[in-house]
């Protein structure tokens, strides 16, 4: 746990199932069959001591099967808490189990009070003596509290020591990078906590460091999964980080069923050197020959789905490519759009009123404008136009003074009529694809040019690319795949098509398509036909879509459930 000012403070405790830790003590190597007595185990915020307890179970067996004497296991534990109560609850849990093992309750008070301790993981008085020494298994479930909720001082000194604790995350972030630090050559980190900072820019810094000098094991996608006491919704995985140069991890991809029986199956099978792939019970697991390196997004999905990823970052370039001369960025954000966007052309000079591109233009499949006018503010060179030269758009604004109260322009004195993002002239005539920022399948729209995009769009332009045969290749399963693995998944089955997930997006160049396979593509964009996109994309590829669970069942028959439906109203 971390410090708190006050008893009403956030701790971010969440319990964790049984059979989840035993899971996380069998990936991380402390196992009874091993002598656990001379290691050096470490976790981190205890809590009521779900892991810590199936620990210290371990190591009494492992201990008894030697003949060590348990009161030579006081530097074998070391477990931290901040709150009073869990310490307390812990070192008595402890003390009982000793005790169940025939040591006296001298001996097993002694014990159970070295190995808990009261204090701050994340503190830097921990970084001496006996605290300090490292670990061959760090194992727990870290809690679970945003930076914003912290005490500001203690938000402080965390970022001062932790330099992975960037941008508005979680606190587990600093506990995942304290862990590894901690570790001996060889040593692992076996936690259950939530798999954002793979997924999300405030974990660029974590994932940076693992790429650089550890390795990851084992990622099991547990969304679903009932893994903990309470009902919660943090998105977790079972995560496995180790102390060596990187090789083959174990990815698995789990549902709701996913429990005790299939996940020790799974446990046992991933630790046979020959073990390649397994499919259980709300489970399925592969293992692949290599992760994602530096601070790039880490995907998830099924083991299929990530090979996929895999196979295509290997061959191909990204979506936003210069050697391309293609874009992926967002339209134009207001501030203020109840007063920037309007409906009425005359509210402004003619050249001040910019067509806009809108979420329901694109609701058809083809772009159809509603008549949204942006009043822009902006010159052609980039520069703010002087209201002086535009009476009527100047009068306009007036009539509007909550533009004044803006964040964005608290301090910008006579500039206080911008928008916050400036519009970029030489858009406008460009043929665009344009994206929705929430949908459930992707859904490229062409907007020939003439308009430009509001900012719940994102749009992709290219100097090389026929923007037809781009948008076959973004209508398909095999683009909506990587979306997928990359993006925050929403309620309800809704994904979020930012720029940072459709630059992930790996496509052919265009000079390496056949003008078969271009015509298929372009014919398919041009129908919203998603069946004939992705096995044109395929054949754009090289790939087998049943090699990675992208070819339909129904593909045969004579409908084919080929048509994506593109006027979806619950979107």
């Amino acid at each position: 746990m971390t410090s708190a000012d006050s008893a009403s403070q956030n701790y971010g405790a969440v319990f964790t199932r049984r059979w989840v830790v035993e899971v996380l003590l069998d990936l991380t190597g402390y196992t009874a069959d091993r002598d656990l007595g001379a290691m050096d185990l470490v976790e981190p915020s205890c809590g009521s001591g779900a892991f810590l307890g199936p620990a210290v179970e371990r190591l009494i067996a492992s201990a008894l099967r030697r003949g060590r004497e348990l009161a030579s296991l006081g530097d074998a534990v070391r477990a931290y808490d901040l709150q009073a109560e869990h310490v307390k609850t812990c070192r008595a849990l402890c003390r009982d189990l000793l005790a169940a093992a025939g040591e006296s309750g001298s001996t097993a008070s002694a014990l159970a009070d070295r190995w808990v301790r009261q204090a701050d993981f994340l503190f830097s008085d921990l970084f001496s003596g006996i605290e300090d020494r490292p670990a061959d298994v760090v194992v727990g479930n870290p809690p679970y509290i945003r930076y914003d909720d912290l005490a500001p001082d203690m938000a402080t000194l965390y970022r001062g020591t932790w330099p992975t604790m960037r941008g508005r995350g979680d606190i587990y972030v600093g506990f995942i990078e304290r862990s590894l630090r901690m570790l001996k050559p060889g040593g692992r980190v076996g936690f259950i906590c939530a798999d954002r900072w793979m997924r999300n820019q405030y974990g660029a810094g974590l994932r940076e460091l693992v790429a650089q000098r550890y390795a990851v094991e084992h990622v099991w996608t547990m969304h679903d999964v009932d893994a903990f006491e309470a009902q919660v919704s943090a998105y977790p995985a079972i995560t496995v980080l180790a102390n060596r140069a990187q090789s083959s991890v174990v990815v698995a991809d789990t549902t709701a069923a996913f429990g005790a029986s299939a996940a020790a199956a799974l446990g046992q099978a991933v630790r046979a050197k020959e073990f390649s792939e397994f499919t259980g019970s709300g489970v399925t697991a592969h293992r692949l020959t290599h992760w994602f390196g530096g601070d790039e997004l880490w995907p998830t999905g099924s083991p299929a789905r990530l090979a996929l990823i895999e196979a295509l970052n290997d061959k191909f370039g990204p979506l936003d490519d210069p050697a391309t001369g293609t874009r992926v960025s967002i339209g134009v954000a207001s501030g203020a759009d109840k007063v920037y966007i309007t409906r009425d052309p005359t509210v402004a000079e003619p050249d001040r009123i910019l067509p806009l591109a809108m979420r329901r233009d694109l609701m058809s499949g083809t772009f159809r404008w509603q008549g949204n006018y942006l009043v822009n503010p902006w010159a052609e060179d980039g520069s703010l136009v002087r209201l002086a030269d535009y009476p009527r758009m100047a009068a306009y604004f007036s009539k509007h003074p909550e533009i004044r109260e803006r964040h964005v322009v608290k301090n910008a004195g006579e500039s206080w009529y911008r928008t916050i993002d400036k519009v970029h002239a030489k858009l406008i005539d460009r043929p665009k694809l344009l994206l929705q920022d929430m949908k459930a399948h992707i859904h490229p729209v062409l907007e020939p040019g003439g308009h430009y995009p509001h900012h719940n769009l994102y749009y992709v332009v290219s100097d090389t690319w026929d923007m037809e045969v781009l948008g076959g290749i973004l209508l398909s399963r095999i683009a909506q795949a990587f979306i997928e693995a990359y993006c925050v998944r929403m309620r309800g089955g809704t994904l979020r098509f930012q720029a940072q997930y459709l630059k992930r997006i790996r496509v052919p160049r265009p000079d390496q398509i056949d003008p078969a396979t271009q015509g298929a593509l372009r014919t398919a964009f041009r129908d919203r036909d998603t069946e004939a996109a992705t096995l044109a994309a395929a054949d754009a590829y090289g790939i087998d879509l049943k090699d990675y669970e992208l070819a339909r069942p129904d593909a045969g028959r004579p409908d084919g459930g080929r048509r994506l439906p593109v006027l979806d109203q619950a979107e």
